[in-house]
């Protein structure tokens, strides 16, 4: 069974969010990703690195605020020097030369995606709004300890707190995927994509964006027709004889 081919996705730039109206007249959350001169700026193949990948770049850097190292790097590809770059994984007949350009007709119209952001930041959280922790009774004899976590040890054995355990700490900023986005409208001259619903990250946050991973249909698409052992389509049923008129 041949491979399924796998392309790439695209990088880019999350501007906000907004809502569109469909032809029934209901309105439908979306978020705005602007894709921004994304080009190939280099190519992974087996025999040099193991593995098959497109390196892409978005946005238009400051030569002066690029290293030296990238700079020949991006004149290699004979590209501008990108503000972003980004790898993604693809199959060997997906592969592209460098320098080539995608566009936001990459995706389609009704296409289920994958997306893929650092989330919000939202610094030091206490554990009721970073665990959804009920907290302390809000009686007497609690003493301004109200929203505090509890006990987290144990007696003399063990001695210790778990590793894992849920307490206070650093919120957001980590690395989220939401899978199965439906792509709601394109605009190939303004380089913009509408993304049904919320995507993880702040405004002006770079997204990766690649066909989903799960074989997620809608509900109007026909079912897939079983197939007999050979692979070929079972054939119709031959139609009962109908009983002759008597005389």
């Amino acid at each position: 069974m041949p491979a399924k081919t796998q392309r790439t996705g695209l990088l880019t730039k999350k501007l906000g969010m907004t809502r569109v109206f469909n032809e029934a007249g209901e309105h439908v959350p979306v978020t705005v990703l602007h894709i921004e001169q994304c080009q190939v700026t280099a190519v992974r193949s087996k025999d040099k690195d193991g593995y098959f990948a497109l390196q892409l770049g978005v946005g238009k850097a400051k030569v002066k605020n690029v290293s030296k190292a990238m700079r020949n790097h991006f004149a290699k590809a004979k590209v501008e020097p990108k503000m972003k770059v980004a790898e993604f994984r693809v199959t060997e007949d997906a592969l592209m030369e460098p320098g080539a350009e995608l566009k936001a007709d990459h995706f389609k119209p009704g296409q289920f995606v994958d997306v893929t952001s650092n989330s919000i930041g939202k610094g030091f959280a206490g554990p009721m709004k970073r665990w959804n922790f009920g907290g302390l009774r809000a009686t007497h004899g609690v003493s301004i300890r109200h929203r505090s976590h509890g006990s987290t040890g144990q007696r003399q054995d063990p001695g210790r707190v778990f590793k894992g355990k849920k307490m206070a700490g650093h919120m957001g900023d980590r690395r989220v995927t939401t899978l199965n986005l439906q792509v709601v409208a394109v605009d190939i001259e303004q380089g913009l994509l509408f993304i049904k619903g919320s995507v993880p990250g702040a405004e002006g946050a770079y997204v990766r964006v690649r066909d989903c991973i799960k074989n997620v249909k809608p509900k109007a698409a026909p079912k897939k027709p079983t197939e007999d052992k050979k692979g070929d389509k079972p054939a119709k049923k031959p139609e009962a004889a109908k009983p002759a008129k008597a005389a």
